[in-house]
Parts: C-alpha cells; sequence; structure tokens
C-alpha cells in the first residue's frame, strides 16, 4: 500500500469527515453550555457519567471507568474531578468494602446544574446534527449516528 493508494485514500477522507463531524458538533454543544452553564464539553460529560450511577450492584464506577466513559486519560480525569470538586459539583468518598477505593459523586448542586444543562446539551446536539446532514460529505454520518441502536430519532 501506499500513500496514494485509492483504498487508502478513501480511508483518510472518511477519517476526515468524521474528524470533521465530531469537531463540529463539540464547538456546538462546548458553546452552548459555557454561555447558558459556565459548563465545558469534557465536565457536562463527566456530570452525566457520575449522573448515572446508582446504589446497585456494579453502580458505582472507579476512577479508571469513569476516565474510559468522558474518553482521558486517568490523570485528566482525576483533575477534572478535582475541579469540579472544588465547584462543589462533586464529592469523593472511600469504597466502603475496598478502604483502597475511591468512589465520586455528583452533589446537589451537580445534579441541580446537571438537569439544568440537560436540555441545552440536547437542543445544541440536535442543532449540530441538523446542520451537519445539510452537508453531503457529513450525512451519510449523520444518519449513522441517528441508526444507532437506542439513538433518538430526528423530528
Amino acid at each position: 500500500m501506499t500513500a496514494t493508494d485509492p483504498a487508502m485514500t478513501a480511508l483518510a477522507h472518511s477519517w476526515s469527515a468524521l474528524s470533521l463531524l465530531h469537531g463540529r458538533i463539540e464547538s456546538c454543544v462546548e458553546r452552548a453550555l459555557q454561555a447558558g452553564h459556565k459548563l465545558s464539553a469534557r465536565e457536562y460529560s463527566l456530570l452525566d457519567v457520575l449522573g448515572r450511577q446508582h446504589d446497585g450492584e456494579g453502580g458505582h464506577l472507579q476512577m479508571r471507568q469513569v476516565a474510559d466513559s468522558v474518553m482521558l486519560s486517568q490523570s485528566a480525569t482525576t483533575r477534572l474531578v478535582t475541579r469540579l470538586e472544588q465547584r462543589g459539583l462533586l464529592s469523593r468518598y472511600l469504597c466502603p468494602t475496598d478502604r483502597r477505593g475511591i468512589y465520586t459523586d455528583v452533589t446537589e448542586v451537580g445534579m441541580r446544574l446537571l438537569d439544568e444543562a440537560r436540555p441545552t446539551h440536547n437542543t445544541a446536539l440536535s442543532k449540530a446534527l441538523g446542520e451537519a446532514a445539510e452537508d453531503p460529505a457529513l450525512a451519510p454520518l449523520v444518519k449513522a449516528v441517528h441508526e444507532l441502536p437506542g439513538a433518538i430519532q430526528p423530528a
């Protein structure tokens, strides 16, 4: 295979389109969350992941699992958790069954902010996908997003 191989060129073009779609969505969501709630898209994602925890079996995530969920390294996730903890949005505590483990929960203030920010996030996401669907290079990717299991179909 060479750099001018048509299969590699097509793959690179597809990757570029996917990267462009991601960038447009993230930018739109970031602007909306910052303007409306003083939250970054990463902060929102972290609050969202942690806000879905529950007290049942496997309901609390270890930091490694949280990092995987928000697509950050463990150290970057820990720094993000620390910043949100300093803002009173998260709290940490020792795992009751394994004193080496530390869990993170969303505080009441954090849950209120998450609940307020969720419609903003969803509206911005819908808007960004709708705009991207108008671009012929991105339309197939938007269609694929809407066809994922559990996805809500556009109105």
